[in-house]
């Protein structure tokens, strides 16, 4: 029975809880020479979200614009954890900010091709389904057993989890996913062969070069959505095992009393 409680504070910071009045105070309170909003990490994540806003502007009337701004967009989500780690401004702020962004981003990506595709639509719908649902829950599942990142998952959690978030294997993975759901956006813009565009010859010139892109990160966007189903599975069990856990405290807590009494 011990050991059930135990587990829920191993890997609990210095700092358990802060209470949220406290907390609005100090953010409202800060100075320039320590502002977390200003934090450079923080500051790339804002330039993101105006690149991801104005590329789904020009998303159904100007493709090429569309296309260069969505992949800067992601493209400097490669940045923001460097700068975070070298500058020594890792935040709380800036990783959930950081996570907000690549949902928005893509739900709104998704959003466009199910319009696009309206035969795919409930397909689209539920890869928006799964990609929230997953980060949502496997967030509170960070929270909750005291993890400083969702980011860090331990081998005996899950080890294709831990494999995942490591910083490279996660921007190729990510790049791949955004890459496949680009190229079926372009696949619409693009209707010329490769045959005649670059002169491509055989079986590959059949394709347009969105199509050929598409066939190529397919399998990374299937691997991602793998990664979702796993996630969400695990952490499902965690807060599952957090539930059972504070339950077998607290009927020990009654035990306890009951005998004081």
């Amino acid at each position: 029975m011990s050991n059930g409680p135990a587990t829920l504070t191993r890997r609990r910071g210095s700092i358990d809880v802060v209470d949220a009045k406290v907390a609005v105070d100090l953010a409202t309170a800060q100075t320039y020479s320590e502002n977390v909003f200003l934090f450079v990490p923080n500051l790339i994540g804002y330039t993101r979200i105006i690149l991801a806003a104005v590329s789904l502007h020009y998303m159904s009337f100007h493709p090429k614009y569309c296309t260069v701004l969505y992949c800067i967009s992601c493209l400097l989500d490669a940045f923001d954890g460097h700068a975070a780690r070298a500058l020594g401004q890792a935040s709380k702020f800036g990783a959930v900010l950081d996570m907000v962004t690549d949902r928005c981003t893509t739900t709104s990506l998704l959003c466009y091709l199910t319009s696009a595709y309206p035969d795919w639509a409930l397909g689209f719908q539920f890869l928006i389904a799964l990609d929230f649902s997953s980060h949502y829950m496997h967030m509170n599942s960070s929270l909750v057993t005291g993890s400083k990142s969702h980011k860090q998952v331990d081998s005996d959690v899950s080890r294709l989890l831990r494999a995942y978030y490591n910083p490279t294997t996660l921007f190729l993975v990510c790049a791949g996913n955004e890459l496949f759901y680009i190229s079926l956006y372009l696949m619409k813009w693009v209707n010329t062969p490769l045959s005649v565009s670059f002169g491509v010859t055989g079986f590959l010139g059949a394709f347009t070069w969105p199509e050929l892109m598409a066939w190529v990160s397919g399998p990374i966007c299937l691997y991602k959505n793998i990664v979702n189903v796993v996630q969400l599975w695990k952490a499902s069990k965690v807060l599952v095992g957090v539930d059972l856990a504070e339950r077998a405290k607290a009927r020990e807590e009654e035990m306890m009393r009951g005998k004081q009494d």
